[in-house]
């Protein structure tokens, strides 16, 4: 135990953990210097049960926001860990065009953080797939870097390829829910070869922003189609009404 003990101080000593956003070196595996910590838009208190929004006030229950009352979401909970804003968009803009992982590895904590008071018994992890050409172009899925990260922070199964983009969709940047649904209708299907490890299971979608929620709703859709038990859901970040 203790060489072991000794070959990992000498390995931080030489590749020291470093702050993602201000490259201050840490110790831990926070990600995040105290400093940083501070000033990321981390949510914390009430949140809407359905989509994971902030919330005012509080309450022992769990509480729906007025959207989610209105159009009702067709997963069973979800949550968020960061506001889509200051610091939250600069470590999702890195993770996503700056081929940074690191900061995938780091979200696995807060992801498990966020996701613990939803996470139904023997979860099976599932990213949101990418259409294969932006997968191409880009060389990594990033939702699919945080679901093996939250797996395995949690010693959860994971299963990155049983959901596929059949059909490319244009940029959603600046649509209504309305049309965003028009857009990813018939976008997303189970992999035929995996579709059988969905059957019963508590499947927890994993993505990097929601906005409106009409990508995961159609990747819920997908799965209810194959007898799963459940269908739940985490997000590195959630959008606000105001964005």
């Amino acid at each position: 135990m203790g060489w072991r003990s000794g070959i990992q101080t000498v390995v931080q000593t030489l590749y020291p953990t470093s702050c993602l956003l201000c490259g201050t070196t840490i110790e831990g595996n926070s990600g995040l210097c105290s400093k940083c910590w501070l000033n990321t838009p981390f949510i914390a208190g009430l949140v809407c049960n359905s989509c994971g929004t902030p919330l005012p006030g509080q309450s022992f229950e769990d509480e729906t926001c007025d959207d989610c009352i209105i159009t009702p979401r067709p997963w069973a909970a979800a949550r968020a860990c960061l506001d889509y804003k200051q610091n939250a968009r600069r470590l999702i803009w890195d993770l996503k065009y700056s081929d940074r992982s690191e900061i995938a590895t780091a979200a696995g904590g807060w992801l498990l953080a966020a996701a613990r008071p939803i996470l139904p018994k023997n979860p099976l992890i599932v990213p949101i797939p990418l259409h294969w050409t932006r997968l191409l172009r880009r060389k990594y899925n990033q939702s699919a870097l945080l679901s093996k990260a939250l797996a395995g922070a949690g010693h959860f199964d994971h299963q990155p390829e049983l959901l596929k983009r059949v059909k490319r969709t244009p940029s959603l940047v600046g649509l209504d829910l309305e049309q965003r649904q028009a857009c990813l209708k018939g976008t997303i299907s189970l992999t035929a070869d995996k579709a059988s490890l969905a059957a019963g299971r508590n499947i927890v979608l994993v993505d990097d922003v929601m906005t409106t929620g009409a990508t995961l709703a159609a990747a819920t859709q997908t799965c209810l189609t194959q007898g799963v038990n459940s269908v739940s859901a985490v997000f590195l970040a959630r959008t606000s009404k105001n964005d």
